[in-house]
């Protein structure tokens, strides 16, 4: 097929690869333009663009896709499908329409379960046992397009970090398996009454709150993992929290919510405990819990805000 491909993020680039892998000729990847990054703020380009010029397909990076000269050059690229993941920018009708199959999205849920911004962080936040990915016809309204096909996955005491990446993979090899042959996936029309809303991850929601039980707690770190990384304070300093797991100890109920447990830094909960296993101290990389002890030892009974 003739394919215009539109994405952005890492969780792109597996299906930017494989599209190309699997012969279809990618005409076109459009992605968003070269962002500030770093200590220098040097404008970076996306994994989407390093992938395509890596593999030698055309990238443009409008603004916008609202006004009618960018929605006449993607028409005049003549695509038989446009495929969608993470893009991050509004598809308008005209564009929508350009493409003789239209534009097929990648969409990291199982729709119409957590449509929106941030799927995969409230699936994990949330404590769905499964997510999975779908591959939807994108229509005006967000994420409520026909369903195509569905693959799942357990979620387990996966992160997001992971589950990103896993999704990423799946989400490629779905989109493949669709495109060798369209008629045997017929549309499905989402069930309106199911569909839950995934907002976008607010920075305040990073906060431990260590009034919650011990589940939601560790759910709350997975799903935030490795961005943007829950955290509480020690000693004035902010801590993140990359991976943990609940913890059975007797005489909990003499502990107070954020007070540390013993000195392998067991902190209890509203109900419960929780153990770090993975902590990233600010400007430090992730370690593990015995070596951000080694280098800052906290007693049993301190506090954690």
């Amino acid at each position: 097929m003739r394919i215009i491909f539109m994405g952005t993020p890492e969780f792109a680039v597996p299906a930017l690869r494989a599209l190309h892998a699997a012969g279809h000729d990618v005409v076109c990847a459009y992605t968003q333009p070269p962002r500030p990054a770093g200590r220098g703020k040097k404008l970076m380009p996306s994994p989407v663009q390093v992938e395509a010029e890596r593999l030698g397909v055309p990238v443009r990076s409008p603004v916008s896709l609202r006004g009618a000269e960018a929605q006449a050059e993607f028409a005049a690229l003549g695509a038989d499908v446009a495929v969608v993941a993470a893009y991050g920018l509004i598809l308008p009708q005209p564009v929508l329409d350009a493409p003789r199959h239209g534009c097929l999205n990648i969409h990291a849920s199982l729709l119409p379960r957590w449509r929106g911004a941030a799927p995969i962080h409230r699936a994990v936040m949330a404590g769905d046992e499964e997510t999975g990915v779908t591959i939807m016809q994108m229509e005006a309204g967000l994420d409520t397009g026909p369903m195509l096909h569905k693959v799942r996955t357990p979620v387990g005491t996966k992160t997001t970090g992971e589950l990103f990446e896993e999704l990423g993979a799946m989400g490629a090899t779905a989109m493949v398996e669709v495109l060798a042959d369209l008629a045997a996936f017929p549309p499905e029309v989402q069930d309106e009454a199911a569909a839950i809303y995934a907002p976008k991850i607010d920075k305040a929601e990073s906060k431990i709150d260590w009034s919650r039980s011990a589940e939601s707690v560790v759910r709350h770190i997975h799903g935030l993992a490795p961005f943007p990384g829950a955290w509480f304070e020690l000693g004035g300093e902010r801590i993140k929290l990359l991976r943990a797991e609940t913890a059975r100890l007797p005489g909990l109920a003499s502990y107070g919510e954020g007070h540390t447990v013993d000195p392998e830094l067991t902190i209890a909960c509203g109900t419960g405990a929780i153990r770090p296993i993975t902590i990233q101290r600010a400007g430090k990389p992730a370690m593990a819990r015995e070596e951000f002890l080694r280098g800052r030892p906290v007693a049993a009974g301190t506090v954690l805000r």
